[in-house]
């Protein structure tokens, strides 16, 4: 169904993603901002009040959804539930297949069912970017965290090592101030601090918490920060669907050019499971990319962190894995500390309703 479905969306705004690094943590873009776009509603709705001639189609010839944060939010959860899966099942497919085969298959299905989608959307013509530089170095970057985080998963539970991936939001509030020229309050220097010492709780130095799989998680998410940035970036560059394809050719041809290396016959089982870790990615940022059609990224945000509660119950329903109390502190301070910048973001949005 969701290879048959015909899918638009307005702009992927500063999303990770998971590998799930997917593209699934939010933070707001620069450029037309979610503020931004909820403001020209506002104008575009009073102009039509006013009975003035018809604006000009956005780019791509159509009209965006009205707002419905009820809806949006309904498919920012559905995400939320298919892309802790697909790590779930990287993550026991890590003990019988080797990682990289288990990335390549990630973007290969996944790309083979966007492909279909693209080509009859955009056409051949638009696979190839205009910013294609920029958009190598992005589709690198997410392929290095999505590496780094399924050598984690295999090294780590799941919940943990998603707790340390949620890093890349601080990362980008430390980046933002160099590389986007963003002014960066002493809120956000403050939540930044707090979510460290939440890193610090988790990780537990002298404890024999930190590791190999503690520090591919931390390095996945550091990296899938830099990738925010350069989504930031690209923002309003192309269709959030096209740029999803992108990211998705990039890794499938890497990881096609390694598989030769890696590879193992895998049983029958497998195979379908490694098929349907590209669909799952597929269909987690399907929904993710619907969902900013009907609500703004500020919004979003906090949402976003329900992949953790996923994530903390796949581990215990495959492994038998709970985080203990001071995993669990560390683990709220990190997320709390991503909520309260995103919410923060949130203050400047006025006069939404779910439904409106």
């Amino acid at each position: 169904m969701i290879c048959g479905a015909r899918p638009t969306g307005r702009r992927i705004l500063g999303l990770a993603g998971s590998a799930s690094l997917t593209y699934h943590l939010l933070v707001p873009a620069p450029g037309p901002s979610a503020t931004t776009v909820e403001v020209e509603r506002s104008v575009e709705a009073a102009h039509s009040r006013q009975a003035d001639p018809p604006q000009p189609l956005p780019r791509g010839g159509r009209v965006a959804p009205a707002t419905n944060l009820a809806l949006g939010t309904g498919l920012m959860l559905a995400s939320m539930v298919l892309l802790p899966m697909m790590d779930g099942l990287a993550k026991g497919l890590s003990e019988r297949l080797p990682v990289p085969m288990i990335i390549w298959a990630r973007y290969f299905f996944h790309l083979l069912c966007l492909l279909p989608l693209l080509l009859l959307r955009f056409g051949p013509r638009a696979l190839v970017p205009r910013q294609l530089g920029l958009q190598l170095v992005r589709g690198s970057l997410l392929l290095s965290g999505t590496a780094l985080f399924f050598f984690a998963l295999a090294m780590l539970p799941q919940a943990t090592a998603l707790a340390l991936f949620f890093v890349s939001p601080l990362v980008v509030t430390m980046l933002a101030p160099l590389l986007l020229g963003e002014r960066v309050g002493p809120w956000r220097v403050v939540a930044v601090l707090i979510g460290f010492v939440g890193i610090v709780l988790i990780l537990r130095p002298g404890a024999g918490v930190f590791g190999w799989g503690a520090a591919l998680a931390l390095a996945a998410g550091v990296v899938h920060g830099f990738y925010m940035v350069f989504t930031r970036r690209l923002a309003g560059s192309a269709p959030p669907l096209l740029t999803l394809g992108y990211t998705a050719v990039v890794g499938a041809v890497v990881m096609t050019l390694v598989l030769p290396l890696v590879w193992q016959r895998p049983a029958p089982a497998d195979l379908a499971v490694l098929a349907l870790l590209g669909l799952l990615a597929a269909g987690g940022h399907f929904l993710l990319i619907k969902a900013f059609d009907y609500a703004p990224a500020t919004w979003l945000a906090p949402v976003g962190y329900f992949e953790m509660v996923t994530a903390v119950t796949y581990g215990y329903l495959a492994y038998g894995f709970v985080p203990d109390v001071l995993g669990w502190l560390g683990i709220v301070i990190v997320v709390g500390a991503g909520v309260a910048i995103s919410l923060k973001e949130q203050r400047a949005m006025r006069g939404l309703r779910p439904g409106s």
